[in-house]
């Protein structure tokens, strides 16, 4: 697939991001991130054990890593207690990597699209189509993570590297205005509002509300602390 047509502001934004991946950045404290240790941290890691049942349960078998930074699903020790990679943890075949920052420009529909602590990152009017390219990639199963609070790290220009940080139930609202043109794409949406703790919304499909008998449709969550 072709890469999305962002607007202006996006699109100056990934260059930025492409200088931080390339050189480092500088952190809100003072301190400096140099290049081997920006973006490298595979942030999936932390909510491994939220995310697996329902990447089971799907059967999936091809992965799409949306703004994958420098994750690495082959590596030992995603899980430590059992010391398996990303794709043994999560019983994957095939892993497929988008990351425009490093110059990973492939995208191919997949069984479950991933797409941890990348939204945050994206230009606020450019949301809506980022999103709706999340769901036009998953043939099944779509994974968000996206962070409500500000970053540790800068951009080049001094401003905050989480240009949209919005909250939990903002995020909410955007992806159930999306998933009603796909109605088949079962969503996990978990919005951190620190590092450490957030909500997690309940997994669902558009067409849970159509084959629902009530018209009223309950918004429900539960809080979590990764592990």
């Amino acid at each position: 697939m072709s890469l999305l047509k962002l607007s202006k502001k996006g699109n100056e934004l990934i260059k930025l991001y492409e200088q931080m991946a390339a050189e480092g950045f500088d952190k809100q404290d003072g301190s400096r991130a140099t290049k081997e240790n920006a973006y490298n941290s595979f942030q999936l890691k932390k909510f491994r054990n939220v995310c697996r049942a329902p990447i089971i349960d799907h059967k999936t078998k091809t992965v799409l890593d949306y703004g994958a930074g420098g994750s690495d699903w082959d590596a030992p020790n995603f899980d430590p207690i059992t010391g398996n990679s990303a794709k043994k943890f999560f019983n994957v075949d095939k892993v497929y990597t988008f990351e425009p920052a490093r110059n990973q420009l492939g995208k191919k529909r997949a069984d479950c699209v991933v797409c941890i602590d990348v939204l945050e990152h994206i230009y606020i009017a450019d949301v809506p189509k980022v999103v709706e390219e999340l769901f036009s990639l998953s043939k099944k199963l779509l994974v968000v993570n996206v962070a409500c609070y500000k970053a540790a790290a800068l951009l080049p220009n001094g401003e905050n590297a989480h240009i949209t940080v919005r909250s939990p139930d903002w995020w909410k609202g955007v992806f159930d205005t999306i998933s009603i043109k796909y109605p088949n794409i079962e969503v996990l949406l978990i919005c951190s509002t620190s590092f450490l703790s957030g909500v997690i919304f309940e997994k669902y499909k558009s067409n849970d509300w159509e084959s629902s008998t009530s018209f009223t449709n309950e918004l429900k969550f539960y809080h979590f602390k990764p592990n």
